[in-house]
């Protein structure tokens, strides 16, 4: 079954939408960093050049369409500017596709000024209309600066595993109630206040 491209995500400042085999440049500027790259969850090498990139966002986009709302993968564009800074992905992890993670990846220029949280926010709550009890986020151990973002935007850590890609992970969970509007403002992005 087939279904159509992943839908179009809004926050406050960010647009995140369908990948384009178009994006190939800006999504390099991402994925051919190497601080992007090393952090990846499964492993991933960096991307090296425009053809390779935009083989992989050709792969991206065909798998998008067999996966089952609410999974799939956005690139993350600056609404006012309409600029990609960076990818998002709701996915299933292995073993077994039980459990949906939650994920989210800059280019370093664009880091700390609060996109994680909203593109995270806009995922989140996008899972949440689809009766999904509960999102994962998996976090090499040396990665403090997403260990950071993910806790302050709710998400609670739960243990360590090397059940997901064979790596050595922190895993974080989220559940509907973490998200809730009337929470703690540390645990909302910008905006929503």
């Amino acid at each position: 079954m087939t279904r159509a491209p992943a839908p179009t995500l809004t926050s406050e400042r960010l647009t995140l939408r369908a990948w384009q085999v178009d994006d190939a440049a800006a999504a390099l500027e991402v994925y051919g960093h190497p601080e992007v790259a090393r952090w990846l969850s499964p492993a991933m090498d960096q991307v090296r050049d425009l053809a390779t990139m935009r083989v992989l966002l050709q792969q991206w986009i065909a798998e998008d369409v067999r996966l089952a709302a609410p999974a799939g993968r956005w690139a993350i564009e600056r609404t006012g500017d309409r600029h990609v800074i960076g990818g998002a992905v709701l996915l299933h992890l292995p073993p077994g596709d039980e459990d949906l993670e939650v994920g989210w990846h800059l280019t370093p220029a664009m880091e700390g000024l609060g996109y994680a949280d909203e593109a995270m926010y806009a995922l989140a709550s996008w899972a949440f209309r689809h009766e999904v009890d509960e999102l994962f986020t998996v976090v090499r151990p040396e990665n403090t600066r997403t260990a950071a973002t993910v806790r302050q935007n709710g998400m609670h850590w739960v243990g360590e595993t090397t059940k997901y890609f064979g790596l050595d992970l922190q895993v974080f969970r989220l559940r509907q109630a973490d998200l809730d509007r009337t929470a703690s403002t540390a645990h909302r992005p910008p905006g929503q206040d």
